[in-house]
């Protein structure tokens, strides 16, 4: 194989519920993996002191927003505490063309809208040990109110319940162990044989067996 060839790029998909710990492991991941790349959502909430619009998120009116949506161009879009964000199909489609991993940090939901969609993905849910450890990182955040705990708690019964239908599961029992397994399977995605067979020399003579 040569530096030449070119694959097309992955879509990795990074769920979990609240307090597990997906979004340390997704920055981790993203500086330990410079081929990865992060998918810049679209959101309508204000920019922030620091932020920059293209670079932390593509900041746009509820009214363009709105119009995305009538013309189809999310994959997965939601409301927030009245801010909507979203992940725009022309930006996935275009890195994958490019050859670029995308690593795209999404809740459960999301996940799910992005699985209708029909674009190829590689899911990951990350779960907590267990329910009592869950608690008590959300405890030790410091940020919520008891109230607010309570309510992520529930919602995780119900977002673990969608953990069956993704492709892995990480436990992120211990955080060092968590992130090696996630880049281990952003590893082995790439070697896939029918992503290999694709960029393949023709004089090898192989062929999918599927």
């Amino acid at each position: 194989m040569t530096d030449t060839m070119h694959k097309p790029g992955i879509l990795y998909v990074i769920s979990a519920p609240s307090g597990a710990g997906k979004t340390t492991i997704f920055r981790q991941l993203l500086a330990r993996r410079p081929g990865l790349c992060e998918s810049i959502s679209f959101t309508t909430r204000a920019m922030r002191a620091g932020e920059r619009d293209g670079i932390d998120y593509h900041f746009v009116s509820a009214a363009e927003f709105e119009r995305m949506i009538a013309e189809g161009a999310f994959v997965e879009w939601a409301e927030v505490h009245g801010n909507r964000y979203g992940t725009a199909r022309a930006t996935l489609l275009q890195a994958g063309r490019e050859g670029r991993d995308v690593l795209l940090d999404i809740d459960v939901q999301g996940a799910a809208q992005l699985r209708a969609s029909g674009l190829e993905a590689v899911f990951i849910f990350v779960l907590p040990p267990g329910m009592a450890a869950l608690r008590q990182r959300l405890s030790g955040r410091n940020t919520d109110s008891p109230d607010v705990i309570e309510r992520r708690m529930n919602n995780a019964v119900s977002e673990i319940r969608e953990a069956a239908g993704f492709d892995y599961i990480v436990v992120n029992d211990e955080l060092e162990q968590a992130i090696a397994t996630v880049e281990a399977i952003v590893i082995a995605e790439k070697a896939r044989t029918n992503r290999m067979l694709e960029v393949l020399p023709a004089e090898f003579g192989l062929k999918s067996s599927r």
